[in-house]
């Protein structure tokens, strides 16, 4: 999740005008997934949060976070493989729903400026 983040927010910088805030906020919301996968094991996420963080920048490698005991590592030196095409779904699903989500809420303002005038 990591180096999604990263690859987005390295990403964020070829964007230009408003565009780049969304992509910003993107790569952002990506840290989420650590952070609650942390928090629903039992650890203090702004921790493993950072330490998370703190390994990708030493190495270029994707990092994860063991959440037996809550510290970063290496996937692939773990055994941990994930399905590409399953997180790839994921990820483009999730985009989709958030700007469906954002049409509808300008659809329901725009109906309720009209609903005034």
């Amino acid at each position: 999740k990591q180096w999604y983040q990263r690859r987005v927010a390295i990403t964020a910088g070829e964007v230009k005008g408003k565009a780049r805030l969304g992509v910003e906020a993107f790569a952002e919301a990506m840290l989420i997934i650590p952070k609650c996968l942390a928090q629903n094991a039992g650890h203090d996420a702004q921790d493993c949060l950072v330490r998370l963080l703190q390994e990708y920048k030493g190495t270029d490698k994707p990092v994860g976070l063991d959440l037996v005991s809550g510290e970063a590592m290496l996937p692939m030196e773990a055994g941990v493989f994930d399905n590409y095409c399953v997180k790839k779904q994921l990820l483009n699903s999730c985009t989709v729903i958030s700007s469906n989500l954002l049409i509808v809420d300008e659809v329901m303002r725009a109906g309720m400026s009209s609903l005034k005038g």
